[in-house]
């Protein structure tokens, strides 16, 4: 019962590594915000903490929209009392070299990756400075680190993300908020397997086509995809006590993908 107490939003919580936040900070005790523009996938997900015996809600959201934002906090702290963590998930990629991303592709994925985070930290602050303070969880990737040729809003918009952990970090320690980041490696998902309108997939990108998923596995040192509950175990440290003193870093859970 690690986060005992405590009451999370979370995005992108309909499936994926979000998915399994969800699941896994309510077992550890969290009231959770399940947070999607997917409304049946997240409903879903809302309905079997429920049933486990645990407390959830759902809420759509569009990340990229503040008012929508600013209503899904006043939902969470109406029906918990409070908010005291934000995990920001929601993402999209578009894997096309550079020639042939367009300037539409550029802003979805700056739009919902980054300005997303960005606006759920300024709408979380509030209430985390009500609650007493609070940590906020932000999705990287290994493009966090070591952006590739392709996709270069992707790249830019994880590279980015650093800078908004860290500025986060900062700006928000003397009211006890701490904000960090994870940064997973290849991790078997619909995101990078289903072909989906915020992550297109065909057979030369999903990993259902055996030589990329060969190809992702042979670059993952520790020898097997991460799976989404990997990512959620990092995400619930970075989120309770045990990290108190952890703020501003960049946590790297990759199966040394990353080296």
């Amino acid at each position: 019962m690690r986060l005992r107490d405590q009451v999370a939003l979370i995005t992108g919580a309909a499936s994926g590594m979000a998915a399994a936040q969800a699941r896994l900070f309510a077992s550890e005790g969290a009231a959770v915000c399940v947070a999607d523009i997917n409304e049946v996938g997240g409903r879903q997900v809302a309905s079997e903490i429920i049933e486990g015996g645990g407390k959830a809600i759902f809420a759509s959201l569009d990340v990229t929209d503040a008012s929508q934002w600013a209503e899904v906090v006043s939902a969470t702290e109406r029906e918990f009392g409070s908010l005291t963590a934000l995990c920001n998930n929601a993402g999209a990629n578009f894997r096309v070299s550079f020639d042939d991303q367009t300037e539409e592709m550029w802003h979805t994925v700056m739009n919902i990756g980054l300005t997303g985070a960005f606006l759920g930290i300024k709408a979380a602050v509030p209430a985390m400075r009500r609650a007493g303070g609070g940590a906020i969880v932000n999705m990287g990737s290994l493009a966090s680190t070591r952006s590739g040729g392709g996709s270069p809003a992707y790249g830019a918009s994880k590279m980015g993300m650093v800078g908004l952990t860290q500025s986060a970090a900062k700006s928000y320690a003397s009211d006890g908020i701490r904000c960090n980041m994870v940064s997973p490696g290849h991790v078997d998902t619909p995101f990078i397997r289903q072909n989906n309108a915020h992550s297109p997939n065909d057979w030369s990108t999903t990993i259902d086509n055996p030589d990329n998923y060969q190809r992702r596995l042979d670059a993952t040192p520790l020898g097997r995809f991460q799976t989404p509950e990997d990512i959620a175990k990092a995400f619930l440290f970075l989120a309770s006590d045990d990290a108190s003193m952890i703020t501003g870093v960049n946590l790297k859970v990759d199966g040394g993908a990353g080296m």
